[in-house]
């Protein structure tokens, strides 16, 4: 007789977040078993906070010599490289310098001095990283790869795939803004998962409005949950690769749906921080993305190919 397939859910902390993980499966636990370990792995792999990490490894060699790196972190680090160095992008992967003197969301969070940020944009050039054959050099001593703007893209794909290897009828990945779908939503007759566009006003339930999607992902970036409040003012935690400070915008999130989460990642990122007609154009200009913008007003914008899709 045939196993029947069975639904199980796990939540638990790491990477700084609440994950949930959603899968339907003869054997449930034994996969979300199998998924915590990997994302056990790829914390300890892609950390830029845990001092024992592959990539801390690397970030401490800089200006001394470079190191050979398991190929899922090398490759993580020549895609974030690339999108780095397009024009006008608002990713850099070697920005470590500025996150890691902010350390907004950390209990050790603090406001940097302008003199101090201009010492440490000097350590964030990323044609500075050099990659060759498995090997990543960071050329100046001080230098420090953060990859917090792509990891959580990829790891969410790597446990869809995971998931599809073991067979699993359906399934949902939330790593904390990063969602993944995959299969028929078991709860809808047209098999779409509904994913709710976060109020940053809000509760973490309360929404602006519902995006049906299947076999795609939600990636939302937002300037509203990571924050640093002084006498000063708030700052928060999206660091801007060109001034060296909080980004300053006229929105508080950015949500890209694309095929993968990390092609999801890229671009929150990329975009973050430019005017919002810019922001839109772009989007048009990626037929593999579209967009939903929330303004500081709370007015949702919508590229125009997801626009009757979303849901109010």
């Amino acid at each position: 007789m045939k196993a029947a397939v069975r639904e199980a859910a796990r939540t638990i902390q790491r990477m700084g977040t609440s994950i949930e993980l959603k899968v339907a499966h003869t054997k449930p636990e034994s996969v979300l078993d199998e998924l915590e370990n990997q994302l056990k792995g790829y914390d300890h792999r892609f950390s830029a906070n845990d001092p024992r990490s592959e990539l801390n490894q690397l970030n401490q060699l800089a200006g001394q010599k470079g190191l050979v790196l398991d190929p899922e972190l090398y490759q993580l680090i020549e895609i974030g490289k690339h999108h780095s160095c397009a024009p006008h992008s608002q990713l850099n992967i070697a920005i470590g310098p500025l996150i890691q003197a902010w350390r907004i969301g950390f209990e050790d969070a603090r406001i940097v001095s302008e003199t101090q940020v201009k010492e440490l944009l000097a350590l964030t050039d990323p044609q500075q990283i050099q990659l060759a054959a498995g090997k990543v050099f960071l050329k100046k001593a001080g230098m420090r790869i953060d990859l917090g703007a792509l990891a959580k893209g990829y790891i969410a794909d790597k446990l869809r795939t995971l998931c599809q290897a073991r067979g699993a009828a359906y399934g949902l990945i939330n790593l904390g803004g990063n969602i993944v779908c995959f299969g028929a939503a078991p709860n809808h007759a047209d098999g779409h998962w509904r994913i709710g566009i976060r109020d940053p006003k809000g509760g973490r339930a309360d929404t602006l409005g519902i995006l049906p999607i299947k076999d795609q992902t939600v990636v939302t970036s937002g300037i509203y949950e990571r924050v640093l409040t002084t006498a000063e003012g708030t700052y928060h935690h999206l660091i801007d690769p060109q001034s060296g400070f909080p980004i300053e915008c006229g929105y508080l999130s950015i949500t890209i749906v694309a095929a993968t989460s990390l092609l999801g990642e890229i671009w929150t990122s990329r975009l973050f921080g430019k005017p919002i007609p810019v922001v839109l154009q772009e989007i048009q200009q990626q037929p593999e993305i579209e967009g939903i913008i929330v303004t500081k007003e709370n007015e949702v914008i919508a590229s125009k190919g997801i626009q009757a899709r979303l849901l109010r």
